[in-house]
């Protein structure tokens, strides 16, 4: 058995998935540039050590999400213009995630028997004394990038049911007037897809996602809002500005005074979270 035989059987995940994860990176990094022609089908089954079916079942993943096109009689080229698959920017601070947020459009998804209360680490905060759960699936364009398991505050919920209900309960929560915030963070992990998580995302079982928790805690200490958010890895990108916190910022068409005013927190609150997010 040849040492690339013996990572792909290190996996579970098919082999016509495996090579065309291999070849998706090759057109990503540009080592395969735009309009470029690739290695013939006989050359790529060569280079991969896997049968022919598994190399074709490879190229039509990558030709479906628009990475590929085959031409008659001349080969397989690479898009003249690449799809961009990471278009979800999970943000760092709270002014711009609740902007990005504030045109999703949930589907809800009914939960027999949702716990009644989130589990809380250090630093989360307290719990409420009660809480509505709401669980959602986010799509762009028909396709599900996104799992949304959310504890709301049970007096937060009340407010504005209707609301709550068919909007994103964070951009809900950023607008209710009389709401103090005293912490707000966000923490990213990988993990990999369940059966309910891959049969919701439509993506296979034990394929990579990113696991977003968010919590939202009150000037009296008490979690408001904390989400479990599981995102297909393959439409995520997390971009950093590492010296935000060296210079002045606001929200677009703000001042910096109004946007931490309407953020709920001011700019040294924004700070921490994203401090926290990075340790």
């Amino acid at each position: 058995m040849s040492k690339l035989q013996k990572t792909y059987d290190r996996s579970r995940v098919p082999l016509y998935i495996q090579v065309a994860s291999v070849m998706r990176q090759r057109i990503e990094s540009r080592a395969w540039q735009a309009g470029q022609k690739i290695p013939t089908l006989v050359e790529l089954e060569m280079e991969f050590q896997v049968a022919r079916v598994t190399v074709r079942q490879a190229v039509e993943i990558l030709r479906e999400e628009g990475l590929l096109h085959c031409q008659q009689g001349r080969g397989t080229f690479v898009a003249d213009k690449a799809v961009n698959r990471h278009w979800v920017k999970l943000a760092t601070e709270w002014s711009v995630l609740v902007e990005s947020i504030k045109g999703n459009v949930p589907r809800r998804i009914k939960v027999d028997n949702p716990p009644a209360f989130p589990t809380l680490a250090e630093g989360e905060g307290t719990p409420a004394p009660g809480y509505v759960y709401l669980s959602s699936l986010q799509f762009k364009k028909d396709q599900p990038y996104g799992i949304v398991n959310t504890h709301l505050a049970k007096q937060i919920f009340e407010r504005d049911p209707k609301a709550f209900t068919e909007h994103p309960a964070l951009a809900v929560l950023a607008d209710l007037d009389n709401i103090e915030v005293q912490h707000a963070h966000q923490t990213v992990v990988i993990g990999s897809a369940n059966l309910q998580e891959a049969d919701l995302l439509k993506i296979a079982v034990g394929a990579p996602t990113a696991e977003c928790r968010c919590v939202v805690i009150d000037n009296d200490g008490i979690a408001i809002y904390v989400s479990d958010i599981t995102y297909r890895s393959d439409a995520i990108k997390l971009h950093i500005d590492l010296l935000a916190g060296s210079r002045p910022h606001s929200r677009v068409g703000d001042r910096p005074d109004e946007a931490s005013k309407s953020a709920g927190c001011d700019t040294t609150r924004e700070r921490s979270a994203r401090e926290r997010l990075l340790s």
